[in-house]
């Protein structure tokens, strides 16, 4: 069977912006259009709202300078309005070719918001289609609020195509402006104009208010839709519109007669950056683009993965230059553990491996997530572990620090079955918590070993909530040694390292 082609155009920039409370500078806009021609191969671009500002103005320059040195222009699409011409004009300075006008599609939003009469406003468009196809500009149309329309004022609406289909445009542009379709709906409506206009290019610009665009747009290219408008991580007013790397990988896996040119292994590398510009945080269980995406928790799935990749499906993760993980926590198994161990290059025998594990779990109660860079920490403070026996128990300390006041500690060791219990102070909550055991040890005439060296890493790439693993060394008659202790918390971290300390004299 032959594959149509579908077009995809991308509104990050102009309806993925008015997601609230952020925008695009003026070389972010130039950076991310090139991404979406030339790596992610989307057919066009709208890139702009005529006359919003300076800055806007500013951003379409560059965009069209460039497009017009690549060969993109025809490519680049700007918003304008029926304002007499205003909004042509700033079209026109700015160079670009291309504008998607918007009209009305329902016969509410013409009667109460501009309040003309459907003559009036059909004069109007005529007017502004021609001035634009004089000056050279090419016409798409907008029917602002059409799904609205076809559910109220159907009449309206295909009187209004009957108008538009004999005027000198480009392509229909229908929106589901304010989400309120049902997949159902989406295909009757669609189909039904399609199949009265099969000479018309129609788009269809689905929104997610009811978390159903992806749906929407399934339904729209059943229906016979040419076009698509989608945008990066779904960006949009109110919920967004419909996402761009979900509705390529469904029309991928769950269409036969499509094609689409998006280069879909870039999606993952352009809706991060876009993330990184905006501030826009991708949820972590997003689809596709989402940092869960394509992580295995359960350590039954790293099994079966293992046994004829029983848990993976069609949405490989490379399709998207993305790769499978093995998420570490309380939930591991053995088989996660191994996984994660494999990508770093390390074989550990099935008792050793048996201890990870269980250190894994126990740290997975208390941290939110254990990272694959954490593994080495947690198998050399496991492996050091096995080399001496836990006579002293550190069985509680309740550390103190208020501004202005010296850090104490509260503390109760166990020593070969005795307990005993000290209160210390220090310039800080270590330095407190060492003078408490320092006073234990010395009315039992034992002296300690001096603290030459502390040292405290978190794995590359961490943040606030990183594994700390302190490395302290000791110096007792004239040798020296070390202890490490592993903790979310830095100074748990370090009195872990001298409970081994503690043990190994």
């Amino acid at each position: 069977m032959k594959k149509r082609t579908v077009e995809i155009m991308d509104t990050t920039l102009r309806d993925g912006e008015q997601t609230s409370g952020m925008s695009f500078s003026v070389s972010e806009k130039l950076t991310i259009s090139k991404l979406l021609l030339e790596e992610l191969k989307v057919d066009r671009i709208e890139v702009a709202s005529a006359r919003v500002s300076k800055g806007e103005f500013n951003a379409v320059e560059n965009i069209v300078d460039w497009a017009k040195s690549n060969g993109y222009l025809n490519k680049i699409e700007i918003l304008t309005f029926l304002d007499d011409g205003i909004s042509l004009e700033w079209l026109l300075k700015t160079g670009a070719k291309v504008q998607n006008l918007l009209t009305k599609g329902s016969l509410n939003h013409l009667t109460h918001q501009i309040k003309k009469t459907p003559k009036e406003h059909f004069e109007e468009i005529h007017e502004s289609i021609s001035l634009a196809k004089k000056e050279g500009i090419r016409t798409n149309v907008y029917l602002e609020d059409w799904s609205n329309g076809m559910r109220n004022s159907k009449e309206y609406v295909f009187d209004y195509l009957d108008f538009l289909t004999k005027q000198s445009i480009d392509r229909i542009l229908l929106p589901d402006t304010l989400g309120i379709l049902s997949p159902s709906e989406t295909f009757i409506y669609m189909s039904e104009i399609i199949k009265k206009y099969p000479k018309t290019h129609f788009d269809f610009h689905a929104h997610n208010d009811y978390d159903l665009s992806v749906s929407n747009v399934i339904e729209s290219l059943n229906a016979g839709c040419h076009g698509l408008h989608l945008t990066i991580n779904g960006m949009g007013e109110r919920a967004g519109n419909a996402p761009m790397a979900s509705v390529a990988a469904v029309i991928r896996d769950f269409t036969t007669n499509i094609k689409i040119n998006l280069k879909e292994e870039s999606l993952y590398k352009v809706s991060k950056l876009v993330s990184t510009f905006t501030g826009f945080k991708i949820p972590a269980n997003k689809p596709i683009v989402g940092e869960n995406a394509f992580t295995q928790t359960a350590g039954i799935h790293a099994d079966g993965d293992n046994k004829k990749k029983l848990y993976y499906n069609d949405l490989l993760p490379e399709r998207f230059g993305r790769r499978r993980k093995y998420a570490l926590g309380k939930m591991s198994g053995k088989s996660n553990i191994k996984k994660n161990l494999q990508e770093l290059g390390i074989t550990l025998n099935d008792l050793d491996l048996k201890k990870v594990t269980e250190r894994v779990i126990e740290l997975g109660d208390k941290k939110e997530k254990v990272t694959t860079e954490d593994l080495p920490y947690i198998i050399s403070d496991v492996l050091n572990s096995s080399y001496f026996k836990n006579n002293v128990i550190i069985k509680s300390y309740i550390l103190k620090h208020s501004k202005g006041i010296n850090p104490s500690a509260e503390l109760e060791i166990e020593i070969d079955g005795r307990l005993f219990k000290e209160i210390g102070k220090g310039d800080g909550q270590f330095n407190a918590f060492m003078n408490a055991v320092n006073k234990i040890y010395d009315n039992n005439k034992i002296k300690l070993p001096m603290l030459i060296d502390y040292t405290v890493t978190i794995p590359r790439g961490s943040n606030s909530d990183a594994l700390c693993e302190t490395l302290i060394t000791w110096s007792k008659e004239k040798k020296e040694f070390r202890t490490r202790g592993l903790d979310p918390d830095q100074t748990v971290s370090a009195i872990k390292a001298t409970e081994k300390m503690l043990n190994i004299i």
